[in-house]
C-alpha cells in the first residue's frame, strides 16, 4: 500500500503539529557540517563530491519532536536534482534504566527534481546506555520505486575521552521487492572534538559486492572527512 498523503503534507504539517508546544517545555539545536562526501548506507549522494548540510531539531518536554536537514546532493544529470531536505518527526525517550527508544517519520524529499525522487520511511531506534543501538528502517516506497524496502543497522559508540571517541556501524538493506537484490555495509570512524562546538571526524566505508552491483558507480569502499559545528 502507498502513502500518498506523506509524499505531499507530511513535511509542512507533521512537522508543524510536532512543534506546537511551548518553546520553554523543550530544546532546540541545530548543526552545520561540512564534508568532503555525502554517504549514505554505504553509497555517496554526491558522486564522491563534497557536500555542505545543515539541520535543525526542536523537541518538546514529552519527547515529540521535529527537525529538517538538508544537504546537496549530485544524482545523475537528468534527475536536475541538487538538494535534499529531511523532515523527520517523532518521539524519543527512555524505556528502562539504560535503555531508550526513537521512533520517528522520515520523509526524504528533493526539490527541483524532474522525476518523482520524494520518499517516506517509518524508523525505530533502540539504544542502550547512550553508546549501543539497533535502528530498523522500514518503507512501502524505498528509495522512491513504489516497492517495500527494509534496512536494519548495528552500531557502536567508544569514548576514548573527553575529546576523543571511536564508532562504527554495519547495515544491511534488503531491497529484494524493489531491485531484486539486497546490500550489506560497514563503516569506521573517529571523531575528534578539539574546541566547541566544533569537531572533526574521519570516517571509511565499505559496502559488499551486491552494493557495486546494485549501484555501480556509487558503492564501494570510500573515505570521508567532515567538520562539523552544533549548536
Amino acid at each position: 500500500m502507498r502513502i500518498p498523503s506523506f509524499r505531499t503534507s507530511f513535511p509542512a504539517c507533521a512537522f508543524l503539529l510536532a512543534l506546537a508546544t511551548p518553546a520553554a517545555a523543550g530544546t532546540l539545536g541545530g548543526n552545520a557540517t561540512l564534508t568532503t562526501d555525502y554517504v549514505w548506507r554505504g553509497t555517496t549522494q554526491t558522486q564522491g563530491d563534497p557536500a555542505i548540510q545543515a539541520g535543525v531539531k526542536a523537541a518538546a518536554g514529552n519527547g515529540l519532536y521535529g527537525s529538517v536537514w538538508g544537504s546537496s546532493v549530485e544524482f545523475a544529470p537528468d534527475t536536475h536534482a541538487s538538494s535534499e531536505f529531511d523532515f523527520v518527526v517523532g518521539w524519543a525517550g527512555p524505556l528502562a534504566d539504560d535503555w531508550a527508544l526513537d521512533v520517528n517519520l522520515t520523509h526524504y524529499r528533493y526539490p527541483g527534481a524532474n522525476v518523482d525522487l520524494d520518499w517516506t520511511e517509518l524508523n525505530g531506534t533502540v539504544t542502550w546506555k547512550q553508546n549501543y543501538w539497533a535502528q530498523v528502517g522500514w518503507s512501502n516506497d524505498a528509495l522512491a520505486t513504489d516497492h517495500h524496502g527494509t534496512y536494519a543497522q548495528l552500531g557502536a559508540r567508544l569514548p576514548l575521552n573527553a575529546q576523543w571517541r571511536l564508532e562504527g556501524t554495519v547495515g544491511h538493506y534488503w531491497l529484494d521487492d524493489a531491485y531484486g537484490d539486497s546490500y550489506a555495509h560497514g563503516q569506521l570512524g573517529a571523531a575528534w572534538a578539539f574546541k566547541a562546538p566544533f569537531e572533526l571526524r574521519v570516517t571509511a566505508h565499505a559496502t559488499d559486492d551486491s552494493a557495486k552491483r546494485l549501484f555501480p558507480d556509487l558503492a564501494g569502499s570510500r573515505v570521508e572527512a567532515a567538520l562539523q559545528a552544533s549548536f
